[in-house]
This record gives C-alpha cells, structure tokens and sequence, in this order.
C-alpha cells in the first residue's frame, strides 16, 4: 500500500472524530461568533462560542471518566476552560484555554524535576486499563537507568512543547483578529500536540531500538571466553 493508499485508510477510520473535532472545536465557535458579535459585542459573542467545546468536553469525561491522572488532567482543563463566563475582556477570554496549557507544561516540567515525570504515570495508566500484566513489566523498568532518562526527557520535551505553544499563542492574539486567532489557537494547538504525539512515537521507537542493541552487546561480552 503506497502513502496515497495509507492516507485514505487512515483517513476513512478517523475521518469521522477528525470532522467532529472541525465543527465543534472550530467551525461551530467561528459561526457562533460571527453570527452574534453585531448584536452581543466581541465579549459575549466569544462566550457564547465557547458553549460546543466545553460542552463536548464534559460530554467526553463524562461518557469516559476514570479516576487517574488523565482524568484528572481533563477535568483542571474543563474548569478553566469554565473561566469564559467569568468575564473579563476579549483577548482574556481568547488565551482562556492556554491558561490550562501553560499549566500542564509547567506541571510536566516540574513532575521531572522531582523525579516523578508524568509520561511515565499517563503511559502505566494507559496500559493498567488495557493489561495488568503489561503494566506490571512496564513498571519493572523502572530500575533501569535508561529508561528513567527516556521517561524523564519525553517529559520535559512535553513540558517545554506545551509552554512554547501558549507562549506563541500569547503573542499571537494581540498580532490578529479576534476571528483570524480563533483560527489560528486551534491549528497551532493540534500541531503542536500532533508533533509531540509524532516525536514521542519516534523517539520510543529509537530507544527500544537501542536498548535490544544493548542487551545483544551485553549479552555477547558475558559469553565470550577469557583470554
């Protein structure tokens, strides 16, 4: 199957949640927004935007709500995605969601400072609701040293990638217009995040790689004979 064939089939499976994800997230809040700012004002035209993705949100955590890190992750991101009806002026309420994300970088960035980085807890939660007994060798790795330094570092890549994002976003929103940046947040919020998602699966790819090459070099210099 060639990149064409790969495309289309990847694109048929997901093509579904990919539209979705347009008009709730995008399309929805834009016509919402253009369609009442005449008679509602910027502020309350962009509040009322606002309503499709966090309603789409607490409909997701509620149809898939667990108790671990994740959720917990979605439900900070709802309340202070929650913060558009506290007011506040337009450019506030447009970098409302990047205050969740700022958040998050810096709690990835800090969960590896002290040690504890949060790629490593969302990856054992991921594979405790799909094996215990894959989660329980993944667990066993943590005496090794190179797989701390590779949970440690996709961290702090995580964390640093979050941060920059909003940073970006902050810039941004007092470059463009209030419909242009509406625009823009979103694609620059899923490119970074499809980024980081492809980097990650590289970078775990590599490392396994890397770790087999070990064991065979290690394995080979236990079994050659004195001289």
């Amino acid at each position: 199957m060639g990149r064409l064939g790969q495309a289309l089939a990847l694109f048929r499976a997901n093509g579904l949640a990919i539209v979705r994800e347009i008009l709730i997230n995008i399309a929805g809040p834009l016509a919402i927004y253009e369609l009442t700012k005449a008679d509602l004002g910027d502020v309350q035209a962009l509040m009322l935007s606002s309503v499709p993705p966090i309603a789409w949100s607490i409909f997701e955590f509620v149809r898939h709500r667990r108790v671990d890190a994740i959720s917990i992750m979605a439900v900070a991101g709802i309340a202070l995605s929650l913060l558009a009806f506290v007011g506040g002026g337009v450019r506030f309420l447009q970098l409302r969601d990047k205050l969740g994300t700022v958040l998050v970088g810096l709690v990835f960035l800090g969960s590896a400072a002290i040690g504890r980085p949060l790629i490593y807890v969302f990856a054992r939660a991921t594979m405790r609701r799909r094996s215990a007994a894959e989660a329980e060798s993944f667990e066993a790795l943590q005496s090794n040293v190179y797989f701390r330094r590779s949970m440690s570092l996709m961290t702090v890549v995580w964390g640093a990638g979050l941060v920059l994002e909003a940073a970006l976003s902050a810039y941004l929103v007092f470059q463009m217009s209030v419909a242009d940046f509406m625009i823009a947040s979103r694609v620059i919020g899923y490119g970074t995040m499809g980024l980081l998602t492809a980097w990650s699966f590289w970078y775990v790819r590599r490392q396994r790689r890397r770790g087999a090459a070990r064991q065979v070099a290690e394995g080979s210099q236990a079994t050659a004979p004195e001289t």
